[in-house]
């Protein structure tokens, strides 16, 4: 018996991978990244100890897809459904850094606009700024 608790326990800890590894390929790593750990935690350390489960329970039968395995079968997809939940629900309501959308934010350390003059060129004759530059500034 001790082989088979080693078995499982390896198997417990591939499935966590796999879990995991599914989780982000399908639900999307940004996603997973907004949730919190212990959401994570107990829906992937769930499905995994579930597949570990299903397992023990279709070896100890005669038949493998015995009442035993297709509860925890059904245990492991009722987890996976909730990790394809949660992934939703963040992708959602989650924040998100995208800029795919447009800035229409403005700057408060942008250059006020500059006024158009119609009509008026700034070098006329009658322009009083026009009259001060020529007589103190050579430029």
């Amino acid at each position: 018996m001790p082989l088979l608790r080693l078995a499982y326990s390896m198997q417990f800890l591939i499935a966590l991978i796999a879990v995991f590894v599914l989780w982000s390929q399908v639900g999307g790593q940004s996603h997973l990244d907004l949730m919190p750990w212990y959401l994570k935690l107990g829906l992937g350390a769930g499905a995994a100890f579930a597949t570990v489960k299903a397992t023990a329970a279709a070896v100890s039968q005669d038949r493998p897809w015995s009442g035993p395995t297709l509860k925890w079968f059904g245990i492991v997809l009722a987890l996976l459904v909730g990790c394809g939940m949660a992934s939703y629900y963040y992708h959602v309501y989650g924040e998100s850094d995208d800029t795919d959308q447009p800035d229409s934010q403005t700057s408060s350390r942008a250059a006020p606009p500059i006024p158009r003059m119609v009509g008026r060129t700034p070098w006329a004759a009658g322009d009083p700024l026009v009259a001060f530059r020529s007589n103190n500034d050579p430029c």
